[in-house]
This record gives C-alpha cells, structure tokens and sequence, in this order.
C-alpha cells in the first residue's frame, strides 16, 4: 500500500456506474481499506517507539496519500470512510511533532505533503458531483424504464412509493443536490449554515429522490474534523 500511494495515479475503487448494485464488494472493500489504514498507522507507531522516526513518517504521508487515492473519483460515502483515515494519520503526524519526535527535515516534508491538501483535506465537491451524476442517471433509467420497480430491485432494497419519478421531480432533486454541492465549497461553519437553509427543499422532495441523497449534515461534520484537524497540523508545523 506505501508503494503504490507513490504512483502518480493509483485507483483503490470500483466501477462507479455500478456500485449501487453492488453493495457488498463495496463494504468489503471499505472494511479492507479501513484494516490496511489502521495497520499502516500501527506501523507508524512502532516505528517511532523503535526510533525510526523516519520510517514512521514514511508511513503515515503513505496513509494521507491513500486516503486521497480512496476518495478521488468517489461518492461521498468513498469521501467519509477516507476522511476517517486521514484523521488517523494527521492525529498521529501531529502527537510527533508536539513530542518533539521529528527534525526538520521531515517537518517540511509533512509541511509540503499537508500544505498540498484542501483545507478540509478531501474534495467533497467532487464528491457530490459525483452523487449528483450517478442519482440523476439512476433516477433518469427509472423514469425512462417500462418496468421501474425490476431496476430498483437489483439494488436489494424494497420498491419504494413514488416510482417512477417525475421529470419534474427529478428536477427538484438535481437543484437540491447542486445547492448542497456548492455548500460543500464554503467553510464548514458557513456550510452548515447554507445546507440547513436549503432543508425545507429536501424535505419537499419525494423518498425516491432522498434516497439519493446523502446526510448532507453528516458530510459537513466530517469535513469540520478534517479542517480542524489539518489547521492544528499546520499551526504545529510553524512553531
């Protein structure tokens, strides 16, 4: 995993036009990712307990480096299961320097690798782009499709009322989605703000169309850990 976090490209996901059918080789693969995250910031550890601290510095930008590989190209729920690794690692990057445990060297090597990340450490309006693209498409085959409720059976959840959806609803549902992926852009405090202004918009959709939608609040408290997180990182760094 440290090897390949080094290649320009490297995609750890699945065909994304497909996952919703999909449900269990996607957990499958979130739980791998998680173990090998958490084996990767073990490793970490030991090695700074062992004296390596460059060893375990090593580890843990591989780990960041991953959790960006994991989330690029994603749905928000790729994006949430790679914000908990990286917390992970800017945890342990910044208990170091605080102990004292890094020398400058790599502390501008942490600088330049952390510096590079947005400021809430992933791309969550990629990610809602993409939930955006892959809920209308689905959305679009229920509406267009002559027998709706076989579609959305192969996601192995029951038929919901409201199939299939309207243009119109459809609509409704693409303008709330894009609302709340421009949220995504601001910072967390006035995120939270606008998405819950934009509430009354996703209580008026119907269930097919909410089933589309991920916790927008949920995403939003994620991103506030990842830019707390990395803006104590950065204040460590400068002293």
């Amino acid at each position: 995993m440290q090897r390949a976090t080094k290649l320009p490209e490297c995609d750890w996901g699945l065909e994304y036009d497909r996952w919703r059918q999909l449900p269990e080789p996607q957990v499958v693969l979130f739980m791998r990712a998680r173990r090998l995250t958490e084996l990767n910031v073990l490793y970490g550890m030991r090695e700074m307990a062992k004296g390596e601290s460059q060893e375990a510095v090593d580890a843990w930008l591989a780990g960041i480096r991953f959790s960006q590989d994991l989330a690029r190209g994603g749905t928000a729920i790729f994006a949430l299961v790679a914000n908990r690794m990286l917390l992970q690692d800017l945890h342990a990057l910044n208990g170091a320097i605080r102990k004292g445990q890094l020398n400058e060297v790599q502390k501008r090597e942490v600088y330049a690798t952390v510096n590079a990340l947005p400021n809430d450490g992933l791309d969550w309006v990629g990610a809602w782009a993409i939930e955006v693209s892959t809920g209308e498409d689905f959305l679009q085959k229920l509406c267009t499709s002559t027998n709706p409720g076989a579609i959305w059976e192969k996601t192995g959840t029951p038929v919901p009322k409201g199939i299939p959806p309207t243009a119109l609803e459809i609509q409704a549902y693409r303008e709330y989605v894009l609302a709340a992926q421009a949220a995504s852009g601001e910072p967390p405090e006035k995120a939270k703000t606008l998405l819950h202004d934009l509430e009354p918009k996703m209580l008026a959709l119907g269930g097919v169309e909410q089933a589309f939608i991920p916790s927008p609040q949920v995403l939003n408290s994620a991103r506030a850990e990842a830019w707390t997180a990395r803006a104590e990182l950065m204040q460590a760094l400068s002293k």
